[in-house]
């Protein structure tokens, strides 16, 4: 193993092995290294995103999804499957199977362009090099002409609620359960409690949601925020907001949790398994040497200029360690970035474009401002609003829950932002996010032939509605 390379990579998740993957096919000699294991003890890549984030979570949702449609929408559709039932240590296993596979997957990735993988811990020291130590303890001291530190994020823990990995669990001992909870509390609604409050409704758990904040999803458009709302209560979900969890005491295999409520009573309930979801953190333990040049901010995330450089030269980070929203995608273009600038290029990449999605049925999907921030800003804008009970497809399929929103600026009629939750909204949205790119007006997405029938043609119709020009609903009056 040489010990000189052109660009060492700390960590193997989105914004790591993409910036690996881009170095090395840059002709950089590149080498990545990965803390992660395997139960048997084995080096895996992917890091929290593929091992137990965003592959195994949207696993799990797929086959609770399905186990859904077979128990309570076939019906609709004339089919009849009589008893469904769910094998929970199944679906578990084939969640499984799909993490190895996709891990295996960017093993092959780097083979193929050459990347260096090793496996074990990495710390920034002095000077641009790296102290490696393997899964054995052997310790191997590294030089590169560039560090690019990509270790990611993990749960926040609150002393209230203490994880057990039994009882009480974070985000990843959620992906873990050996049969469905009867009674599943869940602390914070945001996009992971949604997530993974809906996977075992739909198998068939009482799921109670216990959110601190007094508005649901109160960094995403409220309009889109208060019709997802509306879909997930009818779904079962127990979204209780102004919450503050105060204590928790675990006895005879239950939890008993102890909140004060909206209007500040003290409240009490018992659930079987309790997940604690309130966010996620920078990861920076034993990552850095004390001489290594690099800062932190207040919020102990590595501080970084809009190129994700940091204060010390020739070191760079990337994804959930560094600011912005802790969101795969914005890793992985960060680790694209900084990979060729380092190969002398002037990439850049446009933050006020980052799709965002909640995976949950229906999904999510917002990029651009929301009404809120443009408001705030005093910004002058228009709005068109589509609802897919309008869609042909979308009511064929028994997917007419939701809307597509468009804004756009009022003078000049370029789209500022679309807000989605309905079928495919994480796919839809990402088609807006193109034009936007493109500096799109509403005009010419509403001018853009789309084919019918799509769930698409909501995101037309809201686009003709920003000017008052929808054809399948009646258009608001523009006030003078």
């Amino acid at each position: 193993m040489s010990d000189k390379y052109d660009v060492i990579v700390i960590g193997s998740g989105p914004a790591g092995y993409v910036a690996a993957i881009r170095a090395a096919q840059l002709g950089l000699k590149t080498a990545c290294i990965e803390k992660w294991k395997d139960t048997k003890g084995k080096g895996i890549n992917g890091g929290t995103c593929l091992n137990v984030g965003c592959i195994p979570s949207k696993a799990l949702l797929d086959s609770s999804h399905k186990f859904h449609d077979a128990h309570a929408a076939f019906k609709g559709h004339g089919i009849s499957t009589g008893d469904v039932s769910i094998d929970v240590p199944t679906m578990i296993e084939r969640k499984d199977q799909v993490v190895k596979q996709m891990s295996g997957g960017i093993a092959g990735l780097f083979k193929a362009n050459g990347v260096t993988s090793l496996y074990g811990t990495g710390k920034l020291l002095a000077g641009r090099k790296v102290e490696y130590t393997d899964f054995e303890g052997k310790v191997t001291q590294l030089e590169a002409d560039n560090v690019i530190l990509a270790s990611g994020s993990t749960p926040v823990a609150i002393p209230v609620a203490k994880v057990d990995n039994d009882v009480i669990v974070d985000s990843t001992g959620a992906l873990e359960f050996s049969e469905v909870p009867k009674r599943l509390g869940v602390i914070g609604a945001g996009v992971i409690g949604l997530e993974l409050g809906s996977v075992w409704s739909r198998l068939g758990s009482d799921v109670v949601l216990l959110e601190a904040m007094d508005k649901f999803l109160h960094i995403m458009d409220q309009e889109i925020a208060q019709a997802s709302h509306k879909i997930y209560k009818k779904q079962g979900l127990d979204i209780r907001l102004g919450c503050r969890v105060t204590g928790t005491e675990v006895k005879n295999g239950e939890v008993e949790v102890t909140f004060s409520d909206a209007d500040g009573n003290e409240q009490k309930q018992t659930f079987d398994k309790l997940i604690v979801c309130v966010g996620r953190r920078p990861y920076t333990e034993g990552l850095l040497s004390a001489d290594s040049g690099v800062n932190l901010d207040e919020r102990g995330f590595i501080y970084v200029n809009d190129l994700c450089s940091t204060n010390a030269p020739g070191v760079w980070a990337v994804g959930d360690v560094v600011r912005g929203p802790m969101l795969a995608h914005k890793g992985s273009e960060e680790g694209v970035m900084v990979a060729e600038r380092i190969a002398g290029e002037k990439t850049l990449i446009n933050y006020d474009i980052i799709p965002n999605v909640i995976y949950t049925h229906p999904e999510v999907a917002s990029v651009g401002k929301t009404e809120e921030q443009l408001k705030a800003d005093g910004v002058p804008y228009n709005k068109g609003t589509f609802p897919f009970m309008a869609i042909g497809r979308a009511v064929a399929a028994d997917e007419s829950d939701g809307m597509v929103k468009m804004l756009a600026h009022a003078e000049t009629d370029r789209v500022l932002g679309c807000h989605i939750v309905g079928p495919s909204a994480s796919d839809l949205v990402q088609s807006v996010a193109m034009t936007m790119e493109f500096g799109a007006s509403a005009e010419d997405i509403g001018m853009t032939v789309f084919g019918h029938p799509t769930f698409s043609e909501a995101v037309k119709e809201a686009a003709l509605a920003v000017n008052g020009h929808a054809i399948h609903m009646p258009n608001r009056k523009k006030k003078k």
